[in-house]
């Protein structure tokens, strides 16, 4: 028997989080029946949209949801053999019985001097987003201008750096001077911080004066409608999240996007990335080759600690991140 730790919600968030909306639970697991197996997690992933997840997909004591790189401990399933490790949607749980469904075994090829943890970041959802929003929303060119807010997060820094292999000038919107310097890094044409710009309009300006042909976005809000103005005509807008919105209690309301959209003849689109999990295996395969060539440079932000997975939880959604998020078991 083994003793399985998880965090559950145990009330639906009110505005932003508090540590007593989350509850540590103790149970015992049998063991795994035939086909079954036994996970142990390693790292385990927190990401802005189980803020915005948790209003729909959670109810109160329940489990909260993410993924994990997880190592089977015991197996009764020829199809993950013990020691093998897998990318789980099995929430945040140090343990898991698993019947195998769902569960995708990180890439036979996997280098090892590169983290596992990677599975969870530029190796795994974030990079497959970043690649998706990219190449099958924006239909980036090489040659055009890349607009990224959020641009030193999980999805935003690796954004970035495909634009750049792909031969774009790109521009980077951060909330810190670390992380503004951290987009330079890796190979920003501009980046600034928002909080300091006195004008974001002038900023967007400066940066690039003849517009933007592609805006990622990430953040949502009022901001966005001051980056729609900066978009050149037909410009392509690909929305991933909205960051900014997912603690209200209250909706935001306007200003309103419309007329912006009419005369400029923008295209936005919101998509999720499952939409194209039919290419996953090969994409991944396309972003661990970028890794290992150093295409693609990839900065973690770790938590240690399972009973820390609230506090790393928080601490994301109030960026202080540089780089993925994770909390290591």
């Amino acid at each position: 028997m083994v003793k399985a730790k998880s965090w559950v919600m145990t009330k639906h968030f009110d505005g932003f989080p508090k540590k007593s909306d989350f509850g540590l639970k103790v149970e015992e697991l049998p063991e795994p029946k035939d086909g079954e197996v036994l996970l142990e997690a390693v790292f385990l992933s927190v990401d802005p949209y189980m803020r915005l997840f948790s209003k729909t997909h959670i109810k109160e004591g329940g489990v909260m949801i993410g993924e994990q790189v997880a190592k089977v401990i015991q197996s009764k399933n020829p199809a993950f053999p013990v020691g093998s490790h897998v990318v789980s949607n099995s929430g945040w749980r140090t343990h898991t019985l698993s019947d195998g469904t769902g569960l995708i075994p990180v890439l036979p090829e996997w280098p090892k001097d590169v983290s596992l943890s990677l599975a969870l970041g530029t190796i795994g959802m974030p990079g497959l987003t970043a690649v998706y929003g990219i190449e099958e929303v924006l239909g980036l060119q090489k040659g055009e201008t890349l607009l990224v807010n959020a641009a030193a997060g999980a999805v935003g820094s690796v954004v970035g750096q495909i634009a750049k292999i792909k031969g774009c000038k790109v521009v980077g919107s951060a909330g810190s001077d670390a992380k503004v310097a951290y987009l330079k890094e890796l190979g920003f044409d501009e980046a600034f911080n928002y909080k300091t710009v006195g004008s974001l309009e002038e900023a967007l300006r400066k940066a690039s004066p003849e517009g933007y042909d592609c805006f990622f976005e990430n953040v949502g809000g009022s901001s966005s409608y001051v980056i729609l103005q900066q978009m050149k005509k037909f410009g392509r807008i690909a929305v991933c999240g909205s960051i900014s919105t997912y603690n209200d209690s209250e909706p935001q309301t306007g200003p309103y996007p419309y007329s912006t959209m009419l005369f400029k003849e923008l295209k936005m689109e919101g998509f999720i990335y499952s939409r194209w999990q039919h290419k996953n295996h090969e994409t991944l395969k396309r972003l661990l080759a970028w890794v290992k060539e150093g295409k693609l440079q990839c900065r973690e932000h770790v938590t240690k600690g399972f009973e820390n997975m609230p506090a790393a939880f928080m601490g994301m959604l109030q960026g202080e991140n540089i780089g993925k998020a994770v909390v290591s078991v």
